[in-house]
């Protein structure tokens, strides 16, 4: 289990999660940058194992494994969410795995010094032998040439040092882990099923991940674009905290205002089936007609992709708001699909009774009998 570590406290709003560098804390590499966007985004860093807060790792994981943890956190954190994602390095890796495993949950990503394949793997290898030998005491001096871009380290020398701080105190096995990972990390291949906007950061004077490695992202996802910082090294975030904050305002701003309803309604398709089930959508679909069609879309884009998609609330708190409101209408058969929902979404049936007896007071005991009697016969189906 990844640790989560709020960097701006904004429920209501979008939800943000950022990803670190191998060697970094979230804190360390994001925490000025997070401070610094416009935009109001609940923000929310995840740890590498055995870094800044992060447990140590107690078997291996690989980037897909990382990919899945990030998911169970944002599931902790928003359950059922689509989210924005930005990454640095490794955390750019993992980001390009949401992408190609996790595509309806990620609406725009930025990834920043990374690359669809980084280094080679007995590089990688070796150095998680080096650590494992010797401690992360000595990847310190190789880390300040590859991290930070010309004179950084004199101009923000505290900066400089509370990442390396981090470094110096990373579990070294966990370090290895990551480095294991990373030497069998290569999505080169598919970035071109990649749908989601995505923008691409490179450092001029980044070694581990030169600009002509983002600039495959960028060219090979379907909706890619390419920003090279100059003086910047591999820490962006950290070397240039104003600047990526303004890049990421624009580009999830644009992400929001230039969604087409096309886009929308295929948002809405996506949750559409995970909370009512392939089943029952396709059973819609092919019972639409020409006469239905237009209500079927109306539906699947503005109930579903701009309703249930909003990221202010879960999908347990929208399946209880809606069957409360199917009850207080009368809507029975509306209540019985939404008692399945809510099953799906997560509702223990305890926690579907509790609604139904606080509709009890609020709606009418005779409407909260009838739903009783749906809600018994759905849940005895199951």
């Amino acid at each position: 289990m990844l640790t989560a570590v709020t960097l701006v406290d904004a429920p209501g709003r979008p939800l943000l999660l950022l990803g670190p560098s191998l060697g970094t804390s979230v804190e360390a590499l994001w925490g000025r940058c997070a401070r610094l966007l416009r935009g109001e985004y609940h923000v929310v860093g995840w740890e590498l194992p055995g870094h800044g807060d992060g447990a140590p790792a107690t078997a291996g994981f690989g980037i897909a494994g990382l990919a899945k943890s990030v998911l169970e956190l944002a599931d902790r954190v928003r359950p059922g969410a689509a989210f924005r994602y930005a990454g640095d390095s490794v955390g750019g890796a993992v980001g390009l795995q949401l992408l190609l495993d996790a595509p309806n949950r990620v609406e725009a990503a930025v990834l920043l010094c990374t690359a669809a394949k980084i280094g080679e793997s007995g590089g990688w290898r070796q150095r998680a032998e080096t650590v494992r030998a010797e401690g992360t005491q000595a990847v310190v001096a190789g880390s300040v040439q590859r991290w930070f871009g010309p004179g950084f380290t004199e101009r923000e020398p505290e900066v400089a040092e509370a990442l390396l701080d981090v470094l110096r105190g990373a579990d070294p096995e966990s370090y290895a882990k990551v480095c294991e990972a990373l030497a069998s990390f290569d999505v080169r291949e598919r970035l071109g099923v990649i749908t989601a906007p995505v923008l691409a950061v490179a450092g001029a004077e980044d070694q581990p991940t030169p600009p002509d490695g983002l600039a495959l992202i960028a060219e090979k996802v379907r909706d890619g674009r390419l920003v090279v910082l100059d003086g910047v090294a591999h820490l962006a975030p950290a070397e240039r905290p104003d600047t990526v904050a303004e890049l990421l305002d624009e580009h999830f701003r644009v992400d929001q205002d230039e969604r087409t309803l096309a886009q929308t309604r295929d948002a809405g398709m996506q949750v559409r089936r995970a909370v009512l089930g392939d089943a029952h959508v396709d059973r819609a679909v092919a019972g639409t007609t020409e006469f239905t069609r237009d209500f079927q879309e109306l539906i699947t884009a503005y109930a579903w992709g701009e309703i249930w998609t909003r990221p202010g609330l879960d999908r347990r708190s929208r399946s209880m708001i809606t069957m409360t409101a199917l009850v207080a209408l009368g809507h029975h058969e509306e209540l019985a699909m939404h008692v399945r929902a809510a099953r799906t979404n997560g509702l223990s049936a305890d926690e579907i009774k509790e609604v139904l007896l606080q509709t009890a007071i609020y709606c009418g005991v005779p409407a909260a009998n009838t739903a009783f009697r749906i809600a018994q016969r759905v849940l005895e189906e199951d």
